[in-house]
């Protein structure tokens, strides 16, 4: 017998708590909390306006782009990851520029819409509603709005990012832009693949691959 939703709910809920609150390092952090590469390439230039982060987890690109200006509406079903970006965002004197929502994005609606809604590494090791959430956040965007949906690419040798190497391969961009199914007025602005360099905890640097699909709804 399947589970119930309000079950799949409760563990994808406990599933991400206990993630946080076991793959802390010794700063109280499981991440760096600093803006991912990607997003900061895809958003700068951008006027800043309204912003909505689905999965902002501890709130790295959540911050980056309050401090640029944005007001942002970051979305995680985590309180702790929630709680480690909110501390920060008073350290940085940014708590009037962010509102933190704790939601299961599985059934989570946007309240309103955004010139900006962005999604980046948006995956789980277990079934949830992906496509449905994005086309959600498509919705969402206001008219010249943009969404910037960042994802893994082909892993690195000796990375996994802690996803199961079994598992079937993540979606492209251009996956994700036909399981958009978006109207004619919408533009692309980035479909692709993009590498950064990152410094793991050791010192190394590994060399990774994000997909990118960055669309620009029509006015």
């Amino acid at each position: 017998m399947s589970p119930s939703a309000e079950d799949a709910v409760t563990d994808a809920a406990e599933f991400w708590e206990t993630r946080y609150l076991t793959h802390r390092d010794e700063t109280g952090k499981m991440w760096s909390g600093r803006v991912n590469a990607t997003v900061e390439r895809e958003v700068t230039g951008i006027p800043p306006g309204t912003a909505l982060e689905l999965g902002s987890g501890e709130g790295a690109d959540a911050l980056w782009l309050a401090a640029q200006g944005w007001k942002v509406t970051a979305v995680d079903i985590s309180a702790a990851a929630l709680a480690v970006g909110q501390a920060q965002a008073e350290q940085m004197r940014l708590e009037d520029r962010i509102d933190w929502i704790r939601a299961d994005l599985a059934t989570w609606q946007p309240p309103g819409v955004y010139d900006l809604v962005t999604s980046a590494f948006f995956h789980a090791p277990f079934d949830f509603p992906r496509e449905a959430i994005l086309r959600r956040a498509a919705a969402a965007v206001a008219p010249g709005g943009q969404l910037l949906v960042v994802g893994h690419g082909p892993f690195a040798p000796g990375t996994v990012h802690g996803h199961d190497i079994d598992a079937p391969p993540l979606p492209t961009s251009d996956e994700v832009l036909a399981a958009l199914e978006l109207p004619e007025d919408w533009d692309v602005e980035t479909d692709g693949f993009v590498e950064r360099v990152v410094r793991r905890r050791d010192g190394t640097e590994v060399t990774l691959t994000d997909t990118v699909l960055r669309v620009r709804r029509g006015r």
